[in-house]
């Protein structure tokens, strides 16, 4: 962009903040375009769409534009908001970096199943009183839903909640879960 470039979008913004809304209007049409470049140079991966940067960076343009000095040059000015606007758009994206699963899919191991005795299971199932016994079995092992123990056990749900918890946590101290 030459000098005489950045003289003409001085005046069209000291035109536009003066009241002129055709020059505002200039403005922002020249600013847009100049944006939409710096936005897609940037964003070299997926994720952000520099559209959105373009619009965001005019939004505050226009809430910001009292702050810009008539003396100072206006591109550099437009280019620190375009910046951070930018910025703004990465973080909102985050750090992670979306790929089609197909193409990873032979990257990933075969899941281990975790295979666990009957003895293993009776081992954890013998620290706890009969009752607690029961619900943790019914649940844990044998796969029925809250509903079905109560009904099976004759005992209410919450009955069945506060056991199967407390049973669990029996076998977690037992057994270590939650030692470091």
């Amino acid at each position: 962009m030459s000098g005489k470039d950045e003289a003409e979008l001085s005046r069209l913004l000291r035109a536009a903040i003066a009241g002129d809304e055709r020059a505002y209007a200039d403005f922002l049409h020249r600013i847009a375009a100049l944006v939409r470049g710096f936005a897609r140079r940037k964003i070299v991966q997926g994720g952000v769409d520099p559209e959105d940067v373009v619009q965001e960076t005019l939004l505050a343009i226009h809430v910001k534009r009292h702050t810009w000095r008539h003396d100072a040059p206006v591109l550099p000015w437009v280019y620190a908001i375009a910046r951070f606007k930018l910025i703004d758009a990465f973080r909102r994206r985050g750090r992670r970096i979306e790929i089609e699963i197909d193409e990873i899919a032979e990257t990933f191991a075969e899941p281990e199943s975790e295979a666990i005795s009957e003895r293993d299971v009776n081992r954890a199932l013998d620290c706890l009183s009969p009752a607690q016994r029961s619900v943790v079995s019914a649940v844990s092992v044998e796969g029925c839903s809250i509903g079905e123990t109560a009904a099976k056990f004759g005992i209410s749900e919450t009955a069945v909640r506060v056991s199967l918890h407390r049973g669990l946590a029996a076998i977690a101290k037992r057994f270590g879960a939650g030692r470091e």
